[in-house]
């Protein structure tokens, strides 16, 4: 997802409604997001669905990483012997 440009990608919620169909596109054309203000305020963002999909993609391996994070905290890891051993044996299957 590309960086925020200050001068395009913010919009007060009166010109977002105004010019919703030209928001979109811009958003699908650039691929940043567009933060939509309210009373001066951010309130919302818009974004496009594969950057969203692949936002969301980013966020499940990082939650699996600090799932195993703590797993190794607390001793629950598996050596790479042992995992290798149980890969190798249910591949032969």
């Amino acid at each position: 997802m590309m960086r925020l440009n200050l001068d395009e990608d913010i919009k007060p919620l009166s010109e977002f409604r105004a010019n919703v169909t030209t928001c979109i596109r811009q958003t699908r054309k650039t691929r940043r997001p567009l933060v939509i203000t309210h009373h001066g305020k951010s309130a919302a963002v818009l974004l496009g669905v594969s950057e969203y999909e692949e936002l969301m993609q980013k966020m499940e391996v990082l939650e699996d990483i600090r799932l195993a994070e703590s797993q190794l905290g607390q001793s629950k890891g598996v050596g790479h012997e042992s995992a290798l051993k149980s890969v190798l044996a249910k591949a032969a299957l």
